[in-house]
């Protein structure tokens, strides 16, 4: 999934526009130490506009919580730096910032009321049915900002569909019929599937020794910590229905269903008490931590832990993992425990012996020998080509190729129909799969797939149009950065 994130974030970063309306809930994402100069908090300027770095911050905490909504629960702050995250962000919003001095140049604006039409149209600012002006001073607050920063970002934002409505652009009738015939054209094809789970291999102790001598340095111990660590469990207190009510009546937007909806203040009840618990058990779990900073206390635990073991959660993992030796971590929950932890020693990784190496090694050699040997018969069978004959096949065919899951067979059909050669090999996981074109027609026109074809090919003009706009644009007018990562 990272990988196709990678391939395909640079049309992520042109086509997200307008990031606003994401940006009420998504919540406030920090992304460690940057430099921004001596430009008064300013990290670029762009023509005769000043980003400043709430601007920076508020893009990278919408542009986490797009990725978030993709992957899910697995997304978090590490996924999100081996996918660049931030400076991602940063060439978002110089490239809105570039249309932006586009739009100053043509004399555009957004008047009063296109911000309030589009402010009483964002759900998180409803209460009873309409827009609420507390409600609204709320969640900006809870969310790091105020209405005139907020309804200035939301300004820019209008203005940037407003300058893309001018460019915006659609296929022709002849063009979706063109590529409607072309998209769904249909192949005669004759295949052949080797599996190189089939391929019988004769392995020596050598073979794996030189093996894991060629690459030994992928086989290493697991890093360690040695940590010391205290536990504050969790209160029980129960608290009376005007100290509930009052946390409600304060917090309510906090509570919501799983379909979004705020809770009633019964159903609520549990989460509020819970919450009330957290906040009164940090107040002593903090106090036990300055006890331990000034050695008035001592820790209850010490224990040596592989990185893999740590038992705190991804984030907490990841923050025990970047400390350095002597750091004394503030507490944090982890079930219904605060736990402080000090890092005391990091045993860095070693690289492991033969012995403890052989099994992985072994496995990592059996792949490495089954795709070399599958390609040499695949290449050997393609020579003397005799395959079944599968018959007429199209890109949505993926239930006619037996001997191959949906999904391969999806993964198949896509490289056939992009391949130029009349007869190949295609690798599919662990199978490679021979083919034969023995004829090709383009399809007949179906009406039916219009709609989908005209969404498809619009957004890449589009997407193209806009991609040429901005580097023209970049030609255009001076970009100064003052950014700097300390990373």
């Amino acid at each position: 999934m990272i990988t196709w994130m990678q391939r395909h974030k640079r049309w992520l970063v042109i086509t997200i526009w307008i990031s606003t309306i994401a940006f009420v809930g998504a919540g406030f994402v920090g992304w460690g130490s940057y430099d921004y100069g001596s430009k008064g908090g300013a990290v670029a300027v762009v023509g005769d506009r000043k980003i400043l770095a709430n601007e920076y911050q508020r893009e990278y905490s919408s542009l986490y919580d797009q990725y978030a909504r993709i992957f899910g629960e697995q997304f978090n702050q590490e996924m999100a730096d081996k996918l660049n995250l931030k400076d991602a962000a940063y060439k978002l919003l110089i490239q809105k910032n570039l249309i932006l001095s586009f739009a100053d140049e043509l004399g555009l604006d957004i008047t009063n009321e296109e911000i309030a039409k589009q402010l009483v149209a964002i759900p998180g600012f409803i209460k009873d049915g309409k827009f609420d002006k507390d409600t609204y001073i709320k969640v900006l607050s809870q969310n790091r900002t105020n209405p005139t920063e907020f309804e200035g970002t939301l300004k820019r934002d209008l203005l940037l569909q407003k300058v893309e409505s001018i460019f915006k652009i659609e296929a022709n009738p002849v063009e979706l019929e063109n590529l409607n015939q072309l998209l769904f054209s249909q192949d005669d094809i004759s295949i052949q599937i080797l599996n190189s789970e089939d391929v019988v291999l004769n392995i020596t102790e050598e073979d794996i020794s030189k093996y894991w001598e060629s690459n030994k340095n992928n086989y290493k111990s697991e890093p360690a910590f040695e940590i010391e660590t205290e536990e504050v469990s969790l209160l029980s207190e129960t608290f009376t229905d005007e100290e509930i009510a009052e946390n409600y009546s304060k917090f309510r937007i906090d509570y919501k269903k799983e379909d979004g909806k705020i809770k009633s203040l019964e159903e609520a009840k549990e989460d509020i008490v819970l919450a009330l618990n957290e906040k009164a058990t940090k107040k002593i779990a903090l106090k036990k931590y300055l006890e331990l900073k000034k050695g008035k206390d001592n820790f209850e635990v010490k224990a040596t832990i592989f990185r893999s073991k740590l038992p705190f959660g991804d984030e907490n993992n990841k923050e025990v993992a970047n400390s350095i030796p002597g750091d004394l971590l503030k507490p944090f929950l982890v079930g219904d425990k605060y736990v402080i932890v000090k890092v005391i020693n990091k045993i860095t990784p070693k690289v492991l012996s033969y012995e403890k190496a052989r099994t992985l090694a072994l496995n990592d050699y059996k792949k490495v020998a089954r795709g070399l040997q599958i390609e040499k018969e695949a290449s050997k069978a393609l020579e003397n080509f005799k395959g079944k004959e599968i018959g007429l096949v199209s890109r949505d065919s993926f239930e006619k190729i037996e001997g191959l899951s949906q999904e391969e067979a999806l993964t198949f059909l896509n490289a056939l129909f992009s391949s130029t050669e009349k007869k190949g090999k295609i690798s599919v996981g662990n199978k490679v799969v021979l083919y034969k074109i023995n004829s090709a027609k383009l399809s007949s026109y179906d009406s039916k797939k219009d709609e989908a074809i005209k969404t498809t090919i619009n957004n890449l003009l589009n997407q193209e149009l806009m991609t040429n706009f901005v580097k023209n644009l970049e030609k255009r007018y001076e970009v100064q950065s003052s950014i700097t990562s300390k990373e």
